[in-house]
């Protein structure tokens, strides 16, 4: 029986629309005519359309339900009983208890109206007016986005309270008159004018919520940042920062372009920490897609004095690089140009004596051959450096290096091919190398060097596998290699290869200097193994232990590298990680007498709530490098997830051999569906003439509802005792 009278409504409703659209005048376009479906229909003698239980309502992509809904031809007008439910299909819906709208649910005037935009941001008013689809007009209106039980009397954590709220819908905007923000109804700011972004806003010009910072070198202060849209693919944050001890400016500018994209930031400051200085830096990258697969990338960082950043806490470097590259990566081939300039932070480095301006070019190449198989690769490079002085390296007698710069052309050719032999397998390796070396502002080496360098190697693998019930295999792979490289090593000063790192990866290269200004020399065995357990089910684990020995001594080796003398030290790594969540890597050096060069672990562990890790590192002095005492470092950081709204996170790092900490941050952040608030703490224990130490805290508060979604999970607050 309701079946048929839902369809006798529609079809009723359906003439009524036509004979209404007949009424209008030729050159008026009508609207689209609204149908109508209810549990019980009724036209009256004068042609009102009554309709009355399970109203539903449709005009377009408009959707109304409520308990009656009647028409009236002469004024083309709806009323509507409530509850009333009002969606149009794009994100905002109305709820309210009594309406006053027109046929086609554009314009009209809403009772005890609630408007909610976008699923998050929640407007309630005592009345309620629609205009023309695009404006709805809200008075004595109260708007939040923190979850409202029903029959809860108890205000919420904040709204904010308005003599009238403008929405538009095509804007996107909303509009405040006598706004008053409150915190559990507490009144804590005021504005006459109010302008805020509604959540279906991706980009907006406009003022984000401001950050309270306190530091003990500034003093306590506010930053304001204010948003401007420069159109769809620009946008500029301009973020005025007072305190006590500063007055500074902060920018952000960036742009997408159609094949790449920029970013410019820095800051302007006027400070009681050098009040005859204007301080500042200005931080810049981007990238490029060129034509021919060619990509262009550059950055430039630059600072007015040393301590800058760091009184700040704009950034933690000691050294600015700035970079210009231009690179093609292809399968078989590899390009590279690049210019860096270094500028120096530390107080106990000379700016004139570091090399600052550095051109880097690398060509490689690589080919199959089918005449003699295997693979061919070709490779050449050039490097240049210059320091800012041009004395003589020579000058003061000391040994120190003051203006020397350098140029060096490399040149290889190597041919690699794998043999197996049953269970054995057998790479083979012969190459060529080409090298020159200019040197000027140093008389010592005088013009430079130059000279070839043959190659050769064997490396023979045997690895064996055995797998056991449960899934779990074990692999062991022992390995040994003889390499040879000929040639009289350059007399040339060590510029590049100042930090040699001997590990797992580098364990079989012929020459285990990481730039090409010097190779190791004469022949050299290194031999080892590879031992790994996988178990889907449990734990996992790998171990690799390595050595080499050689024919005779590098002296560009120094002692911390693990590889000075004609046999090396022992090279053990490993990691292991369990199903729980535990994993732990570590990585040694040490002699015959178990005496540790280097040593470093990490370790970490998480679950669903908790991420824990933590390093050890330790270096032994090694005068060679200008380390005249140990290094030892630990460091911890973490998070947790208190409960379903609370989570903190820690960062500390520890000088051993100086018995303090270095650097130590802490933060606690509150989120749930209408507000996030963080608090931070870092603290820098610096030891420098030009840097204090300092702490800084930070306060930041986002009110939820005025942004578009970023994706975050966010939890509810239920009425309940279950959260949602």
């Amino acid at each position: 029986m309701a079946r048929g009278v839902r369809a006798w409504g529609c079809a009723a409703l359906l003439i009524l629309a036509l004979s209404t659209m007949a009424t209008l005048a030729p050159a008026q376009e009508a609207p689209a005519p609204a149908v109508l479906v209810a549990d019980e229909i009724e036209v009256t003698r004068d042609r009102r359309l009554i309709a009355r239980g399970n109203v539903e309502a449709f005009q377009g992509n408009t959707r109304v339900t409520a308990q009656a809904i009647e028409y009236n031809p002469d004024t083309g007008g709806l009323t509507i009983t409530g509850p009333i439910i009002l969606d149009d299909g794009a994100g905002t819906r109305i709820l309210a208890s009594q309406a006053e709208l027109s046929n086609d649910l554009q314009d009209g005037l809403l009772s005890g109206a609630r408007l909610v935009l976008n699923e998050q941001l929640q407007l309630s008013s005592v009345q309620m007016n629609r205009v023309g689809g695009r404006y709805t007009q809200l008075y004595k209106s109260a708007v939040t986005s923190c979850h409202i039980c029903e029959g809860d009397t108890r205000p919420p954590l904040w709204q904010i309270r308005a003599r009238r709220v403008v929405h538009d819908q095509e804007e996107g905007q909303l509009y405040f008159d006598d706004a008053q923000l409150r915190i559990r109804n507490i009144p804590v700011f005021y504005l006459p004018r109010l302008r805020l972004p509604d959540p279906t806003q991706e980009r907006t010009t406009g003022f984000l919520f401001p950050e309270i910072r306190s530091n003990s070198l500034l003093g306590t202060g506010f930053a304001v940042p204010y948003f401007i849209t420069l159109g769809d693919h620009r946008d500029l944050t301009l973020t005025p920062y007072l305190a006590n001890n500063t007055k500074t400016l902060e920018f952000r500018y960036r742009q997408a372009f159609q094949r790449g994209r920029i970013i410019l930031q820095g800051a302007f400051s006027d400070d009681q920490l050098q009040p005859n200085d204007s301080r500042g830096y200005f931080f810049g990258a981007g990238e490029f897609e060129l034509n021919r697969d060619f990509v262009l990338q550059f950055d430039f960082e630059a600072v007015s004095d040393d301590a800058y950043l760091s009184d700040y806490s704009y950034a933690g470097k000691d050294r600015l690089d700035s970079q210009i590259q231009i690179n093609r990566t292809r399968r078989d081939e590899f390009i590279r140009l690049s210019y860096i300039n270094f500028k120096s932070l530390r107080d106990d480095e000379d700016e004139d004596v570091l090399p600052s301006d550095v051109i880097e070019a690398l060509y490689e190449r690589r080919f199959f051959p089918s005449l003699i198989g295997g693979e061919l690769r070709l490779t050449a490079a050039a490097h240049a450096h210059e320091r800012p002085s041009s004395v003589d390296t020579d000058a003061n007698g000391d040994g120190v290096v003051d203006g020397r710069d350098l140029v060096r052309f490399n040149v290889d050719a190597e041919w690699l091919r794998t043999y197996q032999m049953g269970g054995l397998q057998m790479q083979t390796q012969l190459g060529l190398a080409g090298d020159v070396i200019r040197v000027s502002d140093d008389s010592v080496f005088d013009d430079g060097d130059s000279g070839l360098a043959p190659m050769a190697g064997l490396t023979l693998r045997y690895p064996m596998v055995r797998a056991s019930a449960g899934g779990v295999r074990q692999f062991i792979e022992p390995i040994a290699q003889i390499g040879w490289i000929g040639g009289d090593g350059l007399s040339v000063p060590n510029e590049e290869s100042t930090r040699v790192e001997f590990d797992e990866g580098n364990l079989l290269s012929l020459s285990r200097f990481p730039a090409t200004d010097r190779r190791e020399r004469g022949w050299a065995v290194a031999f080892g193994g590879t031992w790994a357990r996988l178990d889907p089910d449990g734990w996992s684990a790998s171990l690799t232990l390595g050595q080499i020995v050689r024919q005779e001594e590098q002296i560009d080796f120094s002692d911390t590298t693990g590889l000075s003398g004609t046999t090396s030290d022992f090279l053990l790594a490993g990691q292991l990680e369990f199903d729980a969540g535990l994993a732990v890597s570590g990585r040694t050096l040490f002699n015959e007498s178990f005496d540790v060069s280097k040593a470093e672990v990490r370790g970490d562990w998480s679950n669903d709530r908790l991420n824990v890790g933590g390093s050890y590192i330790w270096i032994n002095e090694d005068t060679d490098i200008d380390l005249d005492s140990p290094i030892g470092e630990l460091t911890f950081d973490g998070g947790i997830k208190i409960d379903r709204f609370w989570s903190a996170n820690v960062d500390w790092r520890y000088d051993l051999e100086l018995g303090r900490a270095a650097t130590a941050a802490a933060g606690l952040t509150y989120t749930n569906e209408c507000v996030r608030v963080g608090l931070s703490i870092n603290r820098s224990f610096a030891d420098s003439t030009t840097i204090e130490p300092s702490t800084s805290l930070g306060l930041t508060v986002s009110l939820r509802g005025f942004a578009a979604d970023t994706g975050e999970q966010v939890v509810t607050r239920s009425c309940g005792k279950q959260a949602k």
